[in-house]
């Protein structure tokens, strides 16, 4: 059963990764060869800023459907239960994260002068 999970939670990661580069690349018009586009550092922290809350929210709500599908089939063993809160805990750490990110890249500009 572990082997499984693992499996499909490395599918899933490496399709939202997948996707979010896709995302990115045709966000910031890289795939029509226009990089000049980005016409300020402001706007590259924006779209780099954008893409890793994206991608965080994915990884988050991946761990939250593993942690709950873990704690449903734990069956009352304690350590698999323990290991479902942990996974769930975990999604919120992720979830904390991607809402702090708009006000460390606020710190990150700061720093940089932009």
């Amino acid at each position: 059963m572990g082997a499984v999970a693992a499996v499909a939670s490395g599918m899933a990661l490496g399709l939202l990764i997948e996707t979010g580069i896709a995302w990115a690349i045709s966000d910031t018009g890289i795939a029509s060869g226009v990089l000049a586009a980005l016409s300020s550092l402001n706007e590259v922290i924006d779209n780099l800023r954008n893409v890793i809350v994206g991608l965080l929210v994915a990884l988050a709500t991946l761990f939250l459907t593993i942690g709950g599908v873990r704690y449903i089939l734990a069956g009352g063993d304690p350590s698999e239960v323990e290991a479902a809160k942990r996974t769930l805990r975990y999604a919120g750490i992720g979830y904390g994260i991607a809402t702090l990110a708009p006000l460390l890249v606020s710190i990150l500009k700061g720093i940089v002068g932009a």
